[in-house]
């Protein structure tokens, strides 16, 4: 068993929208408010590079998951998307998605890397701060009625 974890591509822009899509479905939100469809059209935007990335992780040649970082300031990224296939949890690909994307926002100079996540998602709750993410006051206005955790790491 192996994994891949490689940059997106205009060939593979559409398993990104797929896992995108799963990523809505698992979470059983609408994330209209952060314009989602807008971003599934806009694709490979706002994660291009140089300030952005957007990565896939194949498990054996098997689409297994994503992650994306796009730029929230001139020192500060966002760390968005990371999601795994369920059939593929429990094998240390969301760390991997992780790591790879702290590795990314460090060569793009960037200071600070922020996510907000679902408190209920309790595993990765524990993967961000297993990377070092610490809990912060809300960066931006967010209108779900249930909770949700902001953080932030230094890099």
């Amino acid at each position: 068993m192996s994994l891949t974890i490689t940059p997106a591509t205009e060939a593979t822009l559409n398993d990104v929208r797929t896992l995108f899509v799963e990523y809505q479905a698992f979470l059983n939100v609408d994330l209209c408010f952060q314009g989602f469809e807008a971003e599934l059209a806009s694709l490979p935007k706002p994660y291009e590079e140089p300030e952005g990335a957007l990565v896939l992780a194949y498990w054996d040649d098997r689409l297994a998951g994503c992650a994306g970082i796009k730029p929230l300031g001139e020192d500060v990224c966002e760390l968005k998307r990371l999601f795994v296939r369920p059939e593929f949890r429990g094998q240390g690909i969301g760390r991997s998605l992780g790591h790879r994307m702290v590795d990314e926002a460090k060569q793009r100079g960037y200071l600070r890397m922020r996510l907000d996540t679902l408190a209920r998602l309790g595993s990765a709750v524990a993967l961000y701060r297993a990377l070092g993410f610490v809990e912060i006051p809300a960066y931006y206005d967010n209108p779900l009625e249930e909770r949700v955790i902001y953080m932030e790491l230094g890099l």
